[in-house]
């Protein structure tokens, strides 16, 4: 077999269009190499692994106009923003223009065409996308009320915030005439910057939307003994506290430490209501037994 042409140094680590390849003298035939992947029409990336969304946003800005940005689902997947797996797992790359350009069109692109200002658009890591609150209000077209919240608890965290809560609040403001505007509405006040987790911000609407009163969330507590805690929910005036227990709870260290911390606590007459994924699926249910124990403390 012969060895394949050396890729001039540009080409090895970057994406490249066909364009630039044939005006290095590349050939057609050297393009269709198997050590190069072709995402999108004219467009190469250097590798044969599989290529993530910022992998791709990265390959397809390489032949963008520069008016054109990442939106929705696609920037918020570029900031990290947790999403559903349904989102998190597309390869469809989301970008969006200004009118009156032409919404982009091609294999694994979905256009879309905004009336955005400069402000709205921002670069992040290299990448062109809408500002944390643009994406955050372009969201609630896909995701639930839940969702929506555990997407902002995230961008307005405390420890690291990309925007804040009044932020958010202008811009629902200004997306008054959009669809999926009841949706920003409702989950714009249920948000809280000091969430930890999405399945804590989900625990949290069902709790909040469900009536119950008196949440505290990330209480910290200190026991009779000296012990320092922080309750994800809690209920304080009922000394009740609501964990979410995901996999990372599974560990044999960790399982033990949990044994210790819940004993402890309720040893202080703190009442502990461990809940999983499975509980998240019957919020119904899961508000009927928390109502129970409060109703009984």
């Amino acid at each position: 077999m012969k060895p394949r042409i050396p890729l001039p140094e540009p080409f090895i680590t970057a994406p490249f269009t066909s364009e630039e390849a044939i005006a290095t003298g590349i050939t057609r035939n050297r393009l269709r190499g198997a050590d190069l992947q072709r995402p999108f029409r004219g467009v190469h990336v250097p590798t044969r692994e599989q290529l993530g969304i910022v992998e791709l946003c990265r390959a397809l800005q390489h032949k963008l106009p520069n008016h054109a940005y990442f939106c929705g689902v696609t920037a918020a997947v570029i900031m990290g923003v947790p999403l559903p797996s349904r989102h998190e797992r597309s390869k469809v790359v989301h970008v969006a223009v200004p009118p009156p350009h032409r919404a982009i069109s091609g294999r694994n692109i979905r256009g879309h065409t905004f009336h955005t200002s400069a402000m709205e658009v921002r670069e992040w890591h290299g990448l062109r996308i809408s500002t944390p609150e643009r994406t955050w209000c372009q969201l609630a077209m896909s995701l639930t009320v839940a969702e929506l919240v555990a997407a902002g608890d995230f961008l307005i965290h405390w420890r690291l915030p990309s925007t804040n809560e009044a932020a958010l609040r202008n811009a629902v403001d200004r997306f008054s005439n959009r669809r999926g505007i009841r949706t920003l509405q409702l989950a714009v006040g249920l948000l809280d910057d000091r969430s930890e987790s999405p399945r804590e911000s989900h625990l949290r609407v069902i709790f909040v939307t469900g009536g119950l009163t008196g949440l505290a969330v990330n209480l910290p507590i200190t026991t009779s003994e000296g012990f320092r805690y922080r309750a994800d929910l809690a209920f304080p005036d009922k000394r009740v506290i609501v964990e979410y227990q995901s996999d990372f709870h599974r560990d044999p260290a960790r399982y033990r430490a949990d044994m210790t911390r819940i004993s402890r606590l309720e040893a202080d007459d703190w009442y502990v209501i461990l809940v999983n994924s499975d509980d998240l699926g019957n919020p119904a249910e899961l508000l009927q037994r928390v109502r129970s124990v409060l109703s009984r403390r």
